[in-house]
């Protein structure tokens, strides 16, 4: 019964991203621990529009099963830490569209006292009318110390083009783990700031 709750919610998570991907995209199948527990997560990565995605959680309550579904592009990237605080390890996954811009998005996957799993909400940046201005994708996600950082070029005004290199002005957003409306868990951005790289 949870399973299928859990599908609608990974439904509504759409894709993914760590855009600094490895092309071509190879056959995801790792298996990720913190302590004791954890996740194998395995992926074909085939498709450039919809890959199932499968995760047996590790070390957890036998009544957790392993569970799949479907996401919007392909993973580039996972990493397990406890990002809401609790002791236990959540799953990170990074997955990049195939869109005209290469977005990035993320899907988060949370041990609730290793006794169940529930999905941590990424919020869409266009939704952000501040962190949206000069956005046109290219992201670049990592956990550090718990927290999730994103960064990505800011476009000038305008363009559709942008030379990376010295001189290009980038934005990172760090985003915390914090409870959800409806319970469960978000991602949150908690501060954000521009460097241009030298």
């Amino acid at each position: 019964m949870y399973t299928k709750l859990f599908l609608a919610g990974a439904c509504f998570f759409g894709g993914t991203a760590f855009l600094q991907a490895q092309v071509p995209f190879k056959k995801i199948d790792t298996t990720m621990k913190l302590g004791k527990s954890g996740y194998r997560l395995t992926c074909s990565n085939k498709g450039t529009d919809k890959n199932t995605t499968s995760v047996s959680p590790i070390g957890f309550d036998k009544a957790v099963r392993e569970f799949s579904f479907d996401i919007k592009g392909r993973i580039t990237k996972a990493e397990v830490d406890d990002v809401n605080r609790d002791g236990y390890p959540d799953l990170v996954i990074y997955v990049m569209n195939n869109d005209s811009i290469p977005k990035g998005n993320v899907i988060g996957i949370s041990s609730e006292k290793n006794e169940n799993v529930a999905p941590i909400l990424f919020p869409d940046i266009y939704d952000d009318p501040k962190l949206r201005i000069g956005y046109k994708g290219n992201d670049t996600y990592f956990l550090m110390e718990g927290n999730l950082m994103r960064r990505f070029p800011v476009y000038p005004a305008d363009s559709a083009s942008l030379t990376s290199g010295t001189g290009t002005l980038y934005r990172q957003i760090q985003y915390q783990v914090i409870p959800g409306d409806r319970g469960g868990y978000k991602f949150k951005p908690l501060r954000s700031y521009e460097f241009t790289k030298q």
